[in-house]
């Protein structure tokens, strides 16, 4: 893991409702040319990019020396606009993508998020070519998730049993039905957001990130 903190740049991206608030973090020994774009939870429910869950998915890229970037769907925080019912952020999602393509040379996308930030990153995985997807507590009983197409790419979910939010047994349900599947790892006993788990949840990602990163199955 990179011993010092990151480099941490605040900026505006030009979205298609006006600017979008995100933050650029470059860890020690940055690997080139690969960026994580973290998404987070419902705008309408607290969701933003503070979120500690979409933070210790962006410190798990860190980990591996990739640069994240967590930003603020339309109409939170500093971003313009207003909630789009998830299309609007996949539009957002896209900016941040293709600008980091643009201004970072990042040829390689990451997309990461959690809950409603999942259903994004579904979106935004398939329509930019992500190279890895990481989907936590996704919302199958709130977003019809069986109608996005599948990025061709290697693919995690996390889900706690215990989530009050969204049902474990609905999302392995929903997995069984993915071709090609995901790789599914349940957490016992915990919720949706991870309270005092977090470790946790960042050294599942982390494991896993470091296995695709080696090419192991």
């Amino acid at each position: 893991m990179p011993k010092h903190a990151p480099i941490v740049e605040k900026l505006a991206i030009d979205g298609s409702a006006g600017p979008i608030e995100a933050l650029v973090e470059r860890p020690p020994g940055t690997i080139a040319g690969t960026v994580a774009v973290c998404c987070h939870p419902h705008p309408l429910f607290g969701g933003t990019m503070q979120n500690k869950v979409v933070h210790t998915l962006a410190r798990s890229a860190q980990d591996r020396g990739v640069t994240s970037i967590r930003f603020n769907f339309r109409g939170v925080g500093g971003s313009a606009g207003a909630y789009d019912n998830g299309i609007g952020e996949s539009a957002d999602a896209v900016a941040v993508a293709d600008w980091s393509r643009r201004e970072l040379g990042a040829s390689r996308l990451w997309a990461l998020g959690f809950s409603f930030g999942s259903y994004v990153a579904l979106r935004l995985g398939a329509m930019r070519d992500a190279r890895l997807l990481v989907t936590v507590a996704p919302p199958v009983q709130r977003f019809d998730f069986g109608r996005l197409a599948v990025p061709r790419c290697p693919w995690l979910v996390v889900q706690g049993d215990a989530d009050e939010l969204v049902d474990h047994e609905a999302v392995l349900a929903w997995t069984r039905t993915v071709v090609p599947p995901p790789e599914v790892r349940i957490v016992p006993g915990v919720e949706h957001f991870f309270h005092g788990r977090l470790t946790v949840l960042r050294a599942i990602v982390g494991d896993w990130l470091v296995r695709q990163l080696n090419g192991s199955p």
